[in-house]
């Protein structure tokens, strides 16, 4: 549908704002918009209120970089989790799948994002200062899973992580990665749970 077909440029505006989320092409915001304006408005206000709050009211664990409510998430101040065990990840989708797996009992460093020169992405963007700084002042006898995406990106940020951590000079400090039930190129969030928890539980030392 072209912009001049539109009976209401306020559809037209909510379809354009729709099709702006990934996967979303213009037909399908148009059904989603056509289905909202059929919902009683309660619903209607209740959605986008709710998409209000996430923009300006999510916050960010000071400790792992989580989306949480708090100043720490739940994870980071849950004192049964094993914090001596330090899972690194890309983004929270990512904490969710370990998370649903059942098999992970330590705490996590969410970097928001990976090293991806070709996308102008290099270490100074993601969270890996933060990690490095939360690894130099942690206590002994620390465990580093990186648990980022097989692809190239992935293992070049897996492998930055590395260097960064063993110029820290301890030898206190396990650097391992997940077991290769991950196929080479495979997302995290796109794993099933049994793949993911056997890849947690089998985890290896990283080798770059």
């Amino acid at each position: 549908m072209n912009g001049n077909s539109y009976p209401s440029k306020l559809l037209k505006d909510a379809v354009e704002a729709i099709s702006s989320l990934p996967g979303i092409g213009s037909r399908s915001a148009l059904r989603l918009a056509i289905h909202l304006l059929g919902q009683p408005s309660e619903n209607v206000h209740r959605f986008t209120s709710a998409i209000d709050r996430l923009a300006d009211e999510v916050r960010y664990c000071r400790i792992c970089n989580m989306i949480c409510d708090d100043e720490v998430c739940p994870v980071c101040s849950d004192q049964r989790r094993d914090h001596s065990t330090l899972c690194v990840v890309e983004n929270v989708r990512d904490v969710m799948s370990i998370e649903d797996t059942g098999q992970y009992h330590g705490v996590y460093h969410v970097l928001g994002g990976i090293i991806s020169p070709i996308d102008g992405i290099g270490p100074s963007d993601i969270a890996i200062a933060p990690l490095i700084d939360r690894l130099r002042v942690s206590d002994a006898g620390v465990e580093v899973i990186l648990a980022l995406s097989g692809d190239v990106e992935g293992e070049t940020t897996s492998f930055y992580i590395y260097r960064q951590i063993m110029s820290l000079g301890r030898n206190d400090i396990r650097v391992s990665t997940l077991a290769r039930g991950l196929g080479f190129g495979d997302d995290l969030e796109y794993a099933d749970s049994l793949t993911l928890g056997r890849s947690i539980i089998n985890r290896c030392e990283f080798k770059p």
